[in-house]
């Protein structure tokens, strides 16, 4: 896990040391913090709905490039996974499931903000798997981070929303969805039918986003 966050910073402290060069001025970034609620399902893996919550923690930069534009580089500290309740009354095969998936991310967007109220963006991320447990009929399964039950990578579509509610302070809605398999299962029912299927992260995130340097970044860009 150390290794795969010093990973994980470094590529943050590259794309940031290329934001600050392309900027060419860099009082215009904006430094951001968020925190916030992810609601997770995995699509694929024969449980349903978004009932596993998880932490979403992390700091970014924004450089705007166009008037009402900007471009965001993340890294994120993400716990994903899936939850289901016992099903049956069984001793052995309850049809309880938990699964923990814990990953550092590095997103990448695209932002447009309209009238200083409401933007929408859209990018891509990067996840590293740094941690994984998995639970069946409430029994603890040979799944980690390490043993490649689940791919080390996870690379996701985005989709942004931010609402100022006061000040620099916004909230933030998000949804993600992976772009290629994290694992894929084989499963059997109790008749002897067998299938196979891929299984995808589906998230909804509800972050709180507080912007250093809104003000001033304005200020300058409206100067030029």
């Amino acid at each position: 896990m150390k290794n795969q966050i010093i990973i994980c910073i470094g590529i943050f402290y590259v794309f940031l040391m290329f934001f600050f060069t392309i900027s060419g001025n860099a009082q215009i970034i904006k430094g951001e913090v968020m925190a916030g609620l992810n609601m997770t399902q995995v699509d694929g893996d024969e449980v349903y709905g978004f009932k596993k919550p998880g932490l979403n923690l992390g700091a970014g930069a924004m450089i705007p490039f166009e008037k009402n534009f900007d471009v965001s580089l993340e890294i994120n500290y993400s716990q994903k996974g899936a939850k289901q309740k016992a099903q049956y009354i069984s001793d052995s095969l309850n049809g309880a499931y938990e699964l923990y998936l814990n990953y550092l991310e590095i997103p990448v967007l695209v932002h447009y903000t309209d009238k200083d109220l409401i933007s929408i963006g859209t990018g891509l991320s990067w996840g590293r798997l740094v941690s994984a447990k998995e639970f069946e009929h409430d029994r603890q399964t040979p799944t980690t981070a390490q043993n490649n039950v689940y791919s080390p990578n996870d690379i996701c579509i985005l989709l942004d929303l931010r609402l100022k509610v006061y000040k620099a302070l916004k909230f933030n809605f998000r949804y993600s969805y992976s772009l290629a398999k994290i694992r894929t299962r084989d499963f059997s029912s109790l008749g002897g039918e067998t299938w196979t299927r891929d299984q995808y992260n589906n998230v909804l995130t509800f972050r709180m986003l507080y912007v250093f340097n809104e003000i001033g970044s304005k200020q300058i860009l409206n100067q030029r």
